[in-house]
Formats: structure tokens, sequence, C-alpha cells
């Protein structure tokens, strides 16, 4: 429960309904508690917290001033969504954010009316916006919609072609753009906010449409539009977001609420069109271990809210992204034809090992994942070698690319599928699920996923000298097994699996970081004399087809195991012994896969508990399939 403080105000905050009729000043003291229960909640859950307080003044300001749920607002991404859930009745549940059974770290539609559409993924605001102003206007309503998106998404293609599809339909949207980075706003001050409050309110526009009366008999109305146009870019900027049919106003400080909540009056108001207000935050306000971050915060574990200082593991292996990162530049450094490209994460994906050595061929080119696939197909055209390292879950924003411009052209493109697996805290938006079937359903791509971060190195490397068409490495979030990474790094042999743990009875076929648990229910069957092979597969396709028909003929049951969706690896080995005639003499498979939902956030063992895919159900699935075995020992085991 949130520790209850006297005289605070937030206290009487119980739904945005309740911030209506409130003095300035005390929307003003309102912002500041949010504030500081932002940074009191992150400090216990970890979480985005620079997003969050960089929106508090615009969050507060939005629901004071736009009647909500009934008017639409719509977060872009949504990880600066903490504020607006703990003004919209969902305070006292802060503290289970981004937890097993807890409210998701973004906005979600089945967790509250406040949440008209959830998100995760960066630049879908304006286009659900659009959908939300038609079905309005079909619908005869009135109300407003409102969509917040940030500069880092504007990024994205998407977004513009939701901006010209507004601008031309005309419908009444308001879109704010919060730049939080100064990427595009000059600088705020004075003399701005006074043009942001004129061109808002309700006698300029009055003046203005006066004016297109006159103008209009004389031929002249679309001169006088352009002038106007262009003086008033002048004035502010935002003469592209004109052009794009929208009415610009700002920039405006974000947080000035002096200034904010008249402007967000005088356009809650303008009765026509689609309007773009521009509003300038920074990133961590409020809380100077954030404002003095370079990344002000952005993604956190547990801290001190005193210091600022975050909580620190226990000292392990290095993660995946790590070895990815750092295997890569080892290799950059005797070829000078390796580019690095990413979509707005860099030290995510860990592509900045590689541009601290080699700056000017790495390449993060925003949030843009269909631009960055069809960018590294271009370098590759022209004789690079471009490793594309995305997150899984984001490279399905560039899919058609990936058909398009690099699998028909046999473009070796080089795809290390970050986050493949469950991702814990981000839950269903952020888990790699479907990257298996969907690379996997195209002709000549190579996949592979490494049982551990030495077989990663290795497949960096194997990547790196296949030359006649694309390939792809996903690897899970998180820290590898601790095994020793040679210095000497040799390529796989396309599309050949190896045998890890010899056995006669049971063959457990892992594709993937699930090797471990495989080999870990390997010993929990042969406790019970249950002789398991583990076979680790290391690549889907091409599928090693001799390892896969000798552990069908040598062994009673064969598991295939891996986490993906399913439609997958499983169905690949399935096909192939379906057509190879190796399931017409009894053979007994079993498929495991992530299950058929999608699955929200808890720590990762909970969540492959519930998928079904740690050690004790591989080893139960194996004894279920050859009907003998003590499952009730496994379980015994498995809680020992």
């Amino acid at each position: 429960m949130t520790e209850i403080r006297p005289n605070r105000l937030l206290d009487a905050i119980n739904s945005p309904a309740d911030l209506k009729g409130r003095s300035r000043a005390e929307i003003k003291q309102i912002a500041d508690e949010v504030r500081e229960e932002v940074i009191d909640v992150v400090a216990v859950t970890g979480g985005h917290l620079g997003s969050g307080l960089g929106v508090v003044e615009l969050t507060v300001a939005i629901h004071s001033v736009f009647n909500t749920p009934d008017d639409k607002l719509v977060w872009d991404v949504g990880h600066q969504c903490y504020p607006h859930k703990i003004l919209t009745g969902r305070r006292d549940r802060m503290r289970t954010l981004r937890q097993g059974g807890g409210l998701s770290g973004f906005t979600k539609r089945s967790e509250s009316e406040y949440d008209p559409f959830g998100a995760a993924h960066a630049s879908t605001s304006i286009s659900a916006g659009l959908g939300f102003a038609k079905a309005r206007d079909l619908q005869g309503r009135k109300n407003n919609v409102v969509c917040v998106i940030g500069d880092g998404s504007m990024s994205a293609g998407m977004a513009y072609e939701a901006m010209n599809n507004a601008g031309a339909d005309k419908s009444r949207l308001i879109v704010i753009l919060n730049d939080n980075d100064m990427s595009i706003a000059p600088p705020v001050g004075a003399m701005s906010h006074y043009f942001s409050r004129l061109v808002s309110s309700r006698p300029y526009r009055g003046l203005r449409r006066f004016a297109k009366k006159v103008v209009a008999p004389m031929g002249l109305e679309s001169p006088a539009r352009r002038a106007e146009e262009y003086l008033r870019g002048f004035a502010m900027g935002g003469t592209m977001f004109e052009e794009m049919g929208f009415y610009y106003i700002g920039p405006v400080d974000g947080h000035d609420l002096d200034t904010l909540l008249p402007i967000l009056e005088n356009v809650r108001d303008i009765e026509d069109g689609p309007i773009l207000l521009h509003v300038v935050t920074q990133k961590g306000k409020g809380y100077a271990p954030a404002e003095n971050s370079a990344d002000k915060y952005h993604g956190v574990s547990k801290f001190s809210v005193v210091t600022g200082e975050q909580a620190k593991g226990a000292a392990g292996p290095p993660t995946y992204q790590k070895v990815f990162g750092q295997t890569l530049a080892k290799l950059g450094a005797t070829d000078d034809k390796i580019c690095a490209i990413t979509a707005a994460m860099p030290s995510g994906t860990s592509t900045d090992i590689f541009g601290a050595k080699f700056p000017d061929r790495h390449f993060d080119v925003g949030i843009a994942e269909q631009h960055a696939v069809t960018f590294a197909a271009g370098l590759a055209a022209d004789g690079m070698k471009p490793f594309c390292a995305i997150y899984s879950t984001f490279l399905q924003r560039g899919y058609d690319q990936v058909v398009h411009d690099v699998a028909i052209q046999k473009l070796p493109v080089r795809f290390a599928l970050d986050r493949a697996g469950l991702v814990g805290a981000d839950g269903a938006t952020h888990a790699g699920s479907f990257d298996i079937g969907y690379l996997g359903a195209l002709p000549g791509f190579v996949c592979m996923a490494p049982g551990d971060e030495a077989d990663l190195a290795r497949m960096v490397k194997t990547a790196l000298e296949i030359d006649d068409g694309p390939s792809s490495i996903r690897y899970p979030r998180g820290e590898g097994i601790g095994i020793e990474i040679p210095s000497d790094l040799k390529a796989l042999e396309i599309g050949k699996g190896r045998i890890v743990r010899e056995g006669t009875t049971v063959a457990i076929l892992s594709f993937g970081a699930r090797l471990q648990e495989s080999l870990k229910a390997a010993e929990m069957l042969s406790a019970q004399g249950l002789s398991t092979t583990v076979a680790d597969a290391r690549f889907s396709r091409p599928l090693d087809a001799e390892l896969v028909e000798r552990l069908a003929k040598e062994h009673e049951v064969l598991i295939t195991i891996e986490e993906g969706a399913k439609g997958g690896f499983g169905s690949f080995v399935l096909e192939h012994l379906a057509n190879a005639g190796a399931l017409d003499t009894g053979l007994k498979i079993r498929i495991m896969t992530l299950p058929d939902v999608f699955q929200d956030q808890d720590s990762p063992f909970a969540m492959y508990e519930t998928a079904g895919l740690n050690a004790r159900h591989i080893a139960a699935r194996a004894i279920e399939a050859l009907g003998r075995g003590d499952i009730s020992a496994i379980e015994r085991t498995a809680r020992a």
C-alpha cells in the first residue's frame, strides 16, 4: 500500500474527476506529489522512470482539462504512463507494477477504462487515435481524442503515415508531441509561449476565419493561407506539420502549468481539424539523479531514492547481449566490411560496444525497423556485411522488408534477434515468441539459436561467413551459463546439431536456450532408470535431417523443445519426420512450445513455469509419453 503522508492533496484523487475545479496552486501541488509518488514506486519495483517524470505536469494537465475516459487519451509506447495510472484509480496497486498478477508497465485495455488503447511498441498512437476519431464521428458523438507521442516515436514512418491520413481526412484530433530530447524544438521562452497562447485562442481563430472570407472572393485564399502558415512557422516552428494538414501550436514548456493549462483548454475548444501541440519536457524532471544521468534513468532496477544508486545483482556470467556485442567488435577489428545496425536500441542490443570502436560502421536508425532492414539490405547488396540487431518482437514490424527486400533477393543480411523467448517484467508485448516460425517459413534463410554463450559467439562467426543469403541468430535476455568462450572462434557447419548427452530411451531435442533445462530433465529421468539423450539442434533452418532421423530411430520417445510459439521448430521436425516415413513405426513424439496465449508479466522463471517449459515439465512429458516412470518423483525432485 502507498504510504499516506499528511496534507497530501493526492490522497483525495481517486479518479480524474477529482481534479476538476481545483485551483492552479492545487494542481501544481498535486503534480509535485505525483512526481514523488512515481519516484517512490519505481524505487521499489524498478521500471521506466525518466519518461514518466518528464510528463507529470502534462499528465495532470490533460486529466484536469479533458473529460477522461469519455475523452480518449492514447499514450504512445506507454512507458511514460505511471503518472496516468496513479491518477486513474490504480494508485493503491502501483507497487505491483511489472510483477506477476500486478499492473502492467504499459497501458492495457483490460486493466482500466482509462486505457482505451494498449501499447508498448512505438508510433501507434496517431493511427489508433484517428481510428477513435472516425468511430466517434460515425457514431455521432462529440468527445475529444488526444494522442501523446514522444519525439523518439516520431522517427518511425507509421507516425507520418497516420498524420498524412489525418491531415487529409480533417477529422478533429489532438496530437501532443512530447519533445523531451530538444531534437525538434527551438529554445522555449516567453515569446514562443505568447505565440502559442495567441494562435490557440478563440479571438485569433475567429480573426483567421474572417480573413478567409475576405480574401476568398479575390482569389487570394491560398496565398494568404500559406503566408499565415509560414509566418507562424517562422515564429514558432512546425511548418512541416502545417504542410501535413495539422494546425500547429508550440513549442510550449511542458512543466509550466500556468502556460500549459490555458493552452490545453484552448485546444480542447477548437472544433475542427487535426491539431498538433508541441510540448517540450525534460526526461527525468524533478529527480536529480535522473536529470544528471546520460539516459535520464529510462529503465531502472530498484534504487535508493536518496542517492539514486540502483541495486546490483551478484556478479555473474556476461549477458547474451554483451557476448554478441563483444564478439561483433572482435570480428570487426579484422574485417572492415562488418557494419552494425540497430533501431534505437544500441545499449539494449550491445551494438554500442561495436560502435565505440567503429563509429563509422555503427548505425542507429531510430525507431524505424522497416528502414533498418532495407538499409541493411542496401549495404549487403553493395558488398558490406551488415548485422541488423533488433529485438525479436520489434522485427515483427519489419517483416515485409525481411521478405521482400532481403529474402527474395537472397541478400546476406545477418539478423541478431535479441530478447528471444519470454522476457519477464515487460510481458506479452516484448516477448520474442514468433520469429522461429516467421523466419523459418522463408526460403533460403539460415536460422540459428545457441544453447549457451559460447555457441552464440560461434554463431556470430558463422553468420559472418554466410555470404549467399540471409541468416538469423535468436538468443534470450539475461546472463549466459558461465561457459568459457573460445578465443579462436570457428564457424559451425551449416545445418548441423550436436549430441550433448547420450542415452537410449528418451531423446530431447532442444532448439535454443532450453538446453540447460533439458539437461536437468535428463538427470531427473536417469534417476528413474530412463536413459536419456539430449541434443542441441543449433539450426531450425536448414534442419539437421540426419540427427533428427537418428533420434527418432534409436529412441522410444522424441521430445522437441523451444522458446517460441507453436508452428516453429517442433513443427519443422514433425513435418520432416512425417515426410521421411519416420512416424510410420510407432515413434512417440511430443512438441513443447510456448502456450497458445499471450502471457502477462512475471519473473522469467515463473513465466516458464506457467508455460510448462522448465525441467520438471520436460521430464514429466517424457514419462507421460513412455507410459512408465513416476511423475510424482519428478515433482519431489523439482521442489527439493
